[in-house]
């Protein structure tokens, strides 16, 4: 059985500090609001050399007004279900509360080793309030400990290590392959995501801004694992309005950074904006692998000549990128969801292909000799092998005499090209012109 870990506890006791604090990494988001976390939100962790995993947890409250309340109670029942062991966070400044006792009864039916952090005992006087949550009575020893500056988490972990069943696994997502799944806000992205694993793994309202973390998932396809990403929809600076937003698109930012393939969501109705040829724009600078899906495709009224028009359409405001494969579905009736996904492990596989030198150079270098480097300055240019290098994305190499003189017209010629001839849909190409 994996080690898996839950931090749980009603809102605004320190949930995500003391998870951040675990994983030894900025990942959730905190802030002093109630409510911040809404998903499980997981991360790794290591303890005199036992790994685990860590999920991170909304507030669980009953009777809020909050209209996220009964999801993130969801949530928070699998995290729990999820777990080898539980850690039950209270605050020791606000002392025993009702919500505290309440969320007692739900771990008492949970029978995993349960240990209470009291959180924000900062000092030795705050340290001895611990003592009141004894009187939950849920058979399990309290620790003060202090999420923001680390005191007392030593013997919390010394003690939740000796719950483990095996030692762990240092990073179970190693060489796993991530697939993003990025656009604006209210696009369908969470909902795309629970389509595709079958249950509520993001929670999904109306309202824009609903995922706020970036959400890891496990899901299997061909015979093969990948890591699929949920993120917060990115708009523009000017329209972030709160730090919570702010950090959220910062997060959603480097999930794109982080992954091997995105798959960008556009709203059909409302079509590509400047958001999303800006998304477009950061992925083919950072060699990310991409599919553009154009979701609520059943909304629109459609004629034979609707999907080209639109195809056009975005082509036109990507330009220059051109070789992103383009897939016009609908999360709500399930229409060619599984295409798409289809199309992001194809465009993986393109990514990562490796095209031999000898095969390179007999398809390519006929094709050169047939339509030579224009001359510059009465200077001929002579290309006379070429090689795929070690790169994050294709990258090749075009030995010649004159590098300098390689035209830009010429040079997209040569990446038509190595794109006609081996497949490099979805994925940028880069051409590097080196002196032999």
């Amino acid at each position: 059985m994996a080690n898996i870990v839950a931090i749980v506890g009603r809102p605004n006791v320190g949930k995500s500090t003391l998870f951040n604090r675990l994983i030894e990494k900025r990942q959730a988001i905190m802030d002093d609001v109630p409510g911040v976390t809404r998903d499980r939100h997981y991360g790794y962790a290591e303890w005199v050399g036992k790994y685990f995993t860590v999920i991170d947890t909304g507030g669980y409250v009953t009777g809020s007004e909050d209209k996220f309340e009964s999801e993130i109670r969801k949530q928070v029942k699998l995290a729990i279900d999820e777990a080898s062991a539980v850690i039950f966070v209270v605050d020791c400044r606000d002392g025993l509360t009702g919500f505290d006792k309440d969320f007692a009864n739900v771990l008492r039916t949970a029978k995993k080793p349960i240990l209470i952090a009291a959180n924000k005992a900062d000092t030795p006087d705050k340290s001895i309030l611990a003592a009141e949550f004894y009187a939950l009575g849920l058979d399990a020893e309290v620790y003060p400990i202090s999420a923001e500056n680390g005191s007392g988490t030593g013997d919390l972990l010394d003690a939740l290590v000796n719950t483990f069943p095996s030692e762990g696994k240092e990073d179970p997502d190693a060489g796993i392959p991530k697939i993003a799944i990025v656009g604006r806000p209210n696009v369908g992205k969470s909902s795309f995501l629970n389509a595709l694993l079958g249950v509520e793994r993001s929670i999904v309202t109306d309202e824009a801004g609903t995922t706020r973390d970036a959400i890891h998932s496990y899901y299997k396809m061909f015979g093969k694992n990948f890591i699929l990403v949920d993120t917060a929809g990115v708009r523009k600076k000017a329209k972030v309005k709160d730090d919570i937003e702010f950090y959220s698109v910062l997060r959603s930012l480097r999930a794109l950074e982080e992954c091997d393939v995105c798959i960008i969501v556009i709203d059909a109705e409302r079509g590509v904006e400047s958001q999303d040829v800006n998304l477009v724009s950061l992925a083919q600078r950072q060699g990310k692998g991409m599919v553009i899906m154009v979701n609520k495709w059943d909304l629109i009224e459609k004629d034979t000549n609707t999907a080209d028009k639109f195809k056009k359409e975005i082509l036109d405001k990507i330009a220059p990128v051109d070789y992103v494969p383009i897939i016009f579905s609908s999360v709500i009736n399930k229409q060619r969801i599984y295409q798409v996904m289809e199309k992001a492990v194809q465009v993986f596989e393109n990514k990562t292909k490796k095209v031999p030198t000898s095969k390179l150079n007999d398809t390519i270098l006929p094709l050169i000799e047939r339509n030579p480097p224009p001359s510059t300055k009465g200077k001929m240019v002579q290309i006379k092998y070429i090689t795929q290098v070690n790169a994050r994305f294709p990258s090749f190499a075009f030995f010649c005499n004159l590098p300098q003189y390689i035209q830009p017209s010429y040079q997209r010629f040569l990446e038509n090209r190595i794109r006609e001839h081996f497949d490099f849909e979805g994925v940028p190409v880069r051409l590097i012109f080196r002196k032999k």
